[in-house]
Formats: C-alpha cells, structure tokens, sequence
C-alpha cells in the first residue's frame, strides 16, 4: 500500500490531538448520532423575523457561538456577508464560521477576522482573498479544511455542533419550508444545507422570495426551520457558473479529455448501467463530452451520475443515456431549470453523497470518477488544497470522497502550469491519499498505479500511451524553489474519516 508520509506534531494548538491518517479505514468508530434540540412551535407562532437584527436578539445569538452556511450560490451568496455584517454591527466577538465553502465574495470575512468578529472556520473549501489571508496567517487558530463528506459526517455525529445554521433559501414559506429550485436566486440542490437543517440547535431560512405556505417542492422542511428572515436580496444566482466550473477553454485541455475518455472506455466501463462523476475542473468537464459520444455511438444506457451537476450532464439526461441525475449542487443555471423540472433529476444531502458514517453512500456507487490536481506525485497522492506556492486555492470538496468510492479514479492534468510541474516527487499538500488514485492522465502520457495491475492489463490491450509515474515526473522537469514557510500551522487538513492527513504553514 502506497504511503502518505508527513510529519504532524500530536497537539496542534487551536485544534487539539491529532489523529494522523492511518489508510481508508482508520480513524475513530462511529459514534451514535447527534440530534438537534426538540423545540414545540405553536399555532399562531411567528417564525417570520423583521430583519437580521431582530433575528439575533430573538434567538439570541451570542459571542463565541457557531454560525453554519452553505455555498450553494457560490460566488453569488450574499447571506455570509449580511449575517456578519450585522453580527459586527452587534458587537459580536469570537465567532466560528462553519461554511462549506469560501468564495472570493466572501472577501469582506478578512475584515472580520481582522476585528475579532469571526475567530475560527470550518470549510472544505477556499478561495479568493481570504484563502490568501489565512495562508499569511491571519487567524490565531487553524482552519479546519474537511471534504464535503467529512463535513456532513461531523455535524451528524455532533463532532461539529453548530449553534445556529442559516439556510440561504432561494423561496421560503412562512412557516420555514425552503426550496433551492424557484425564485429570482434559483440555485438547485440544497444539499450542503441538509445536515446543518437537521442537526443545528437554531435553524434559520434567510430568503428573497416569500411565498404563501405551503411551498412546493420541500428539500429542507418547517419542522427543521426555527425562523424565516426575509432580505432584498440574498445574492446572485448568476455567481453560480464561476471560476473552474467552465468547461475547457484551452485547446491543450481537450486531448487530455479525449485520452482520459479513451481510459474510461478500455477499462470496461462504458456499458449499460454505468455510473459516472466529474469533478469541477474545465478539463474534467469536458470529458463528459467524449463520454457522451461513445455512449450515444454504442446505445449505452447509465444508471447514473452523480455530484455537481452540470448542464452537459442535463443533457445526457434528456437524450435516455442516464436514467437518473444525483444532485447535491448545481453547476450552472441549466442543472437548476431540470431539478425543478425533470422527476428523474434528484435532490440529495452531502451525507447521503458522501458521508462515510452511514448506512450506505452514492459515492461508493460510482464506476468512475474525473478529477483534477493542482499536484500529484509519485506516490499518485494528489493536492488541490493549496498551489505549488504554498498559498490555499481550494480543498478537497468532494475529491477525496468519490475517489474513495469510486471503482476508478481517474485524475486529468496537465504535466506542467507555468512554472510549476505538476507531476512530482511529493506535493507540497496531500489532500486526497494516492491508495484511492487509479490513474493519471496528462498531456504526455497515461501512469497506472501499480496497485491496479487489473487496469494495467486493460489498458496495455489497447493503443494508450502508457508511462509510469516516474516517468511523466522527469518528464515534467524540476520545480522552481518553494517559498519559505514558518512553524505556524494555518490549516489542518482532515480527510473523510475524521483523521489529520496533512497541514499547511503559513508562508513568511
């Protein structure tokens, strides 16, 4: 079995002992599951708030509390910014964010932090100003980096106990009922919110579009809403289609695409009742692309696909080539229209996507996954937490959970970004560990793991340009000198199961 080796101390200050990564089934047992208080509304209750401010006094919330969110809009969410703000305004201190994800409008947080206002995070995933201010050490304690499954695995087993959970809701009703799929911010799935609805001690719908009870359909229900804060706005849905959620625009990234497909195919995997994910990256995006022909060309029906869900994957619906979509966010405006549209096109929570603590997950149904790397080394381990520099550009999200899944993990990329090798001796961060990689496809070749000499076999049939891993890292030439870094832990990296696989350190 191929090793993560990295040093990490046995306390870390801030987080607490630590459980180094010890393969997929380490870690802790599961415990019994959290439960969120049982609170009794009456008839006649009002659960509609005049604003935020009324909102915080009538919980009430209180310095030191945690506050939950999710990134459903990506970098359209508006509700972070309006919740922290009138936090500060309150004069509310020592916060903990609880966000599944930190965009580059998120960028008023590093102010917050500056203030005291917000003194710890929680999240699988950062970008934008406040990735760079972490990684400069801007917070005195570490940011706790989990995946998506990591994530609604610690707040269903009270590992993450949240205070109060606001729920960017696209349409609520009066009575707390929340739906992703209408409205003027239509954003899909909610199924990032899920886990925070069901196990949050105070549950908040924060909406643009008040509707008449009841609404329909009902993803998130009033018997999880404590209350219901109506805004002008709650952001853009249009900042849903942002950044690395394009298809590839590069015409280098197409042959690594058309390659990785040719992968999928002499794998055997392109059959009637195939299940298929693509990670967010243009070039895994546009694998689906390929997929799509071959699948049309053979009459090949899948079962189905699963994750974020984009626009080609919509598409693919529609023609019968899957039977069903598994939607835990939307990619972009087309996966929004054929949530609320399509009954073949189904909601599901983060635990339901990914959770290893429960009683059986999508991602351990998936024949195949497209993902992407910001590095991957020898040892197949991959990093998409931070750049070869040091700095925080991302995080695992779902990466590390469906390669954990999936029969076959395919990573796309190119050998080199700039200056930078990609392919290499150790990445600078493990995010998602090199047992759950089965392949790499880049621009200069195709390296099987060795684990999977089964791959191996297939692949060798036919016409592939096959080269080991050491191979495509000389190929990739030697990497300019890292920057320098100081003892001050910034991030802690957790993998799904609860266990530490890695950290990043500030950069001088």
């Amino acid at each position: 079995m191929q090793q993560v080796v990295r040093y990490l101390p046995e306390t870390i200050l801030g987080y607490g002992s630590v459980m180094p990564f010890a393969g997929l089934t380490g870690g802790q047992s599961p415990p019994r599951g959290h439960a969120a208080p049982i609170r009794v509304a009456r008839r006649g209750g009002l659960k509609v708030m005049a604003d935020l401010e009324t909102l915080f006094r009538q919980i009430p919330i209180r310095s030191g509390m945690t506050l939950s969110f999710h990134h459903h809009l990506r970098n359209g969410d508006g509700v972070v910014n309006a919740v922290l703000a009138t936090a500060a305004k309150l004069g509310i201190k020592d916060l903990t964010l609880a966000l599944s994800a930190v965009y580059p409008v998120h960028a008023p947080l590093v102010d917050h932090m500056r203030a005291g206002t917000v003194t710890a995070l929680d999240t699988d995933y950062i970008s934008g100003p406040v990735a760079a201010a972490i990684s400069h050490g801007i917070l005195a304690q570490p940011v706790i980096m989990r995946t998506h499954g990591g994530r609604a695995r610690a707040i269903e087993a009270g590992q993450r106990q949240i205070d109060v959970a606001f729920s960017a809701a696209p349409t609520a009703d009066t009575q707390g009922n929340l739906t992703g799929v209408s409205g003027p911010n239509a954003c899909g799935a909610l199924g990032y919110a899920m886990p925070d609805a069901a196990h949050a001690d105070w549950v908040v719908g924060v909406t643009d579009n008040l509707v008449p009870y009841p609404l329909a359909p009902i993803p998130i229900p009033q018997t999880q809403v404590d209350f219901v804060v109506q805004l002008p706005s709650i952001g853009d849905a249009g900042g849903i289609v942002s950044g690395i959620t394009r298809v590839a625009q590069k015409p280098e990234q197409m042959p690594i695409a058309e390659l990785a497909a040719k992968v999928i195919d002499a794998a055997g995997l392109i059959r009637d009742g195939f299940s298929f994910q693509t990670g967010a990256g243009g070039t895994s995006l546009a694998v689906t692309q390929f997929v799509r022909a071959m699948m049309a060309e053979r009459g090949v029906i899948g079962s189905f696909a699963l994750g974020g869900i984009t626009g080609a994957l919509v598409e693919m619906l529609e023609a019968g080539l899957f039977r069903r979509l598994l939607d835990v966010q939307a990619f972009d405006l087309a996966a929004v229209h054929s949530l609320a549209t399509n009954p073949n096109h189904l909601e599901i929570s983060a635990g339901h996507y990914a959770s290893p603590w429960n009683r059986g997950c999508a991602v351990d149904q998936l024949d195949c996954v497209i993902l992407g790397a910001t590095e991957i080394d020898t040892n197949f381990n991959v990093n998409v937490t931070t750049g070869s520099d040091g700095v925080i550009r991302g995080g695992s999200g779902g990466h590390s959970d469906a390669a954990a899944g999936a029969q076959v993990a395919i990573v796309v990329t190119p050998l080199r970004r700039g200056p930078w090798p990609i392919v290499r001796e150790q990445v600078t961060t493990v995010t998602t560990p090199g047992e759950t990689i089965d392949v790499l496809v880049t621009d200069a070749g195709v390296a099987v793991n060795p684990k999977r000499r089964d791959l191996l076999e297939k692949l060798t049939a036919v016409d592939l340009p096959l080269k080991s891993i050491a191979e495509l890292r000389r190929l990739a030439g030697e990497p300019p000198q890292r920057p320098a870094t100081n003892g001050q832990i910034v991030a802690v990296v957790e993998y799904r199961n609860g266990t530490i696989i890695d950290v990043v350190r500030s950069i001088n």
